[in-house]
């Protein structure tokens, strides 16, 4: 059961909790997670090789504070070791990150001349190249102005919002479309939790570079700039509110979807957006023509977060999320069994992933006790920021400084503005959290017990004058960084019981000409959970290949 706190109670543990939180602890290891030897040991993947793009910072506008110092690429020394790293010598360690780099005096004028969550989108946005907004009566001018500096077309951007049904009920919605081609196929996503669209920045003007698509990215309900209804779960078993606390989001979707008139589109979801689009399709089945699940939470099985009645496990290295210093993810050498099974050969990954996941027992790490606090609590990190006040910026900085110091200074501070703008509204859909994953992300209804299902639903039942239509599979595609926090081992346990269903179903039916599922791991290098932004070149090439794959399918079903 889900207990109340206090907001006087809370305000006096701040200080203690947002160091935990954004900080982490100082002697923390940081790594992936490994839910057991078995299901960590499947080794079937794909991996694409792509260098990375480091960038010297350019200085931060000086309207606002500055937060983050100049990238280190510039120091002699610091080349001198990453050139020596990169010939198989260690490297140096690195002095640890101020736990809060923005000062108190800086916060308190943040905290005070904020930029609207609005504008701060907008900030993040203007970094897109290529495609500009349409809007305004210039809209004409802009169109031809495209026409001569975009390679890829006449490419054009809006931003809206979408009321659905009921009160105060809307979805933040960001489009990328092609002037002048007619739209054959649409892809849409869905950020993590807590998060936003806009940090989908990287990715919108790579993936609409192919003709015939649109893109969309929403605000889920009650996050990012949509809405913020209160939510609340009126059902009594755990199931139910499992259920009720999904349906809350995907419900909206839904709705977004009918209102938007589209039958088929590709899905894609990041961490928590990945959880609730396997949600999505197996309540609202017939609508997916492909399923991207980059970094997906809640796959393995966790049989304490399972049973309510059974103690919380105290395993996990979500406090990563926190702590790690990206640029060292960017920049390190492969490490964690994430990488092991990049390297692992062909015969090895077939051996052991045709081997069946029959653990029970989760690995045992400790899990910070600030984290079982909040989580018992029903209090997020985003209450902390709310609730600090003038010190909610510097508490923020201390999760964006490590999450984005491999940018370029001004996406940084875009960035982090974007970040506590976002951080700081009221909470809502946030609240969800708890209902959905035990402490440690392990979901309370795991998706390995539900990933076989997926695009296996009834779309209309039987009726005396109709036979029964169902779906027959689409390719489902997992998403993980190189150095992920989120154990790839339950991508590969998730690969192989969809192999055995599409098999199931092939002998069933008595061929394969309905059958359309298939299943692939990719993993992507330099890269940790957040891999749509740690590497964006080598992941929106992944992803475009899966978008011209999904096309070709289209066009042979339309002919």
């Amino acid at each position: 059961m889900l207990k109340s706190t206090n907001p006087t109670s809370l305000l006096l543990r701040i200080p203690k909790l947002a160091s935990s939180v954004f900080a982490g602890p100082p002697s923390e290891k940081t790594g992936t997670a490994s839910p057991s030897k078995e299901s960590s040991s499947r080794m079937s993947t794909e991996s694409i090789s792509a260098s990375t793009d480091t960038s010297s910072s350019i200085p931060p506008p000086t309207t606002q504070p500055l937060l983050f110092p100049t990238h280190r690429k510039k120091n002699p020394s610091h080349q001198y070791h990453r050139q020596h790293h990169a010939e198989g010598a260690p490297r140096k360690h690195t002095p640890r990150m101020m736990a809060f780099p923005l000062g108190y005096k800086e916060a308190a004028h943040q905290w005070w001349t904020s930029l609207s969550s609005r504008q701060a989108e907008q900030n993040v946005l203007s970094f897109i190249p290529h495609v500009r907004e349409a809007t305004g009566p210039s809209v004409g001018t802009r169109l031809l102005d495209l026409a001569n500096t975009d390679p890829f077309g006449q490419r054009v951007w809006r931003s809206s919002m979408v009321q659905l049904s009921g009160k105060n009920r809307a979805l933040n919605e960001f489009s990328v479309e092609r002037e002048g081609e007619d739209v054959d196929n649409t892809l849409v996503m869905l950020h993590g939790y807590g998060a936003g669209l806009g940090f989908f920045y990287k990715n919108f003007e790579p993936l609409t570079r192919l003709p015939g698509w649109k893109l969309y990215a929403l605000d889920m309900l009650g996050m990012g700039n949509s809405s913020r209804p209160p939510f609340k779960v009126h059902a009594k078993t755990q199931k139910e509110k499992i259920a009720e606390a999904e349906s809350w989001f995907i419900d909206a979707l839904e709705e977004w979807r009918k209102i938007r008139k589209l039958e088929k589109f590709t899905l894609m979801g990041h961490s928590m957006g990945g959880y609730l689009a396997v949600s999505y399709a197996l309540k609202y089945p017939g609508h997916l023509n492909k399923l991207i699940l980059v970094s997906p939470v809640g796959i393995p099985e966790d049989p304490w977060a399972v049973n309510a009645d059974m103690p919380e496990p105290e395993t996990s290295t979500m406090a990563a999320e926190f702590t790690q210093d990206q640029e060292s993810i960017v920049h390190q050498t492969p490490a964690g069994q994430n990488a092991e099974y990049v390297n692992a050969k062909a015969s090895d990954k077939k051996s052991v992933a045709s081997q069946p996941n029959t653990s029970t027992t989760p690995p045992k790490r400790p899990l910070p006790g600030w984290l079982v606090w909040l989580w018992d609590a029903n209090v997020s990190p985003f209450s902390i920021v709310r609730f600090a006040g003038p010190l909610g910026p510097r508490f923020v900085s201390g999760w964006t400084a490590r999450r984005f110091n491999h940018l370029p200074s001004p996406e940084k501070q875009a960035l982090h503005d974007y970040s506590y703008a976002l951080f700081r509204q009221r909470g809502s859909g946030e609240y969800a959290l708890p209902y959905l994953l035990a402490p440690g992300a392990y979901a309370r209804s795991p998706v390995i017990n539900r990933i076989q299902d997926v695009g296996r639903q009834v779309i209309s039942p039987k009726t005396e004058t109709t036979p029964e239509v169902k779906e027959h599979g689409f390719p489902i595609v997992f998403m993980y960084g190189e150095n992920d926090w989120m154990d790839v081992a339950g991508g590969y346990a998730a690969e192989e019981k969809i192999k055995k269903r599409i098999e199931k179903e092939l002998l069933e039916e008595g061929g394969a000409e309905k059958e359309n599922g298939s299943v692939k791991v990719v993993v992507v290098r330099k890269a940790g959970h957040h891999l749509y932004v740690d590497n964006p070149e080598e992941f929106n090439e992944v992803v475009r290949r899966e978008l011209k794959e999904t096309m070709m399918v289209n066009q042979r079903r339309r002919n």
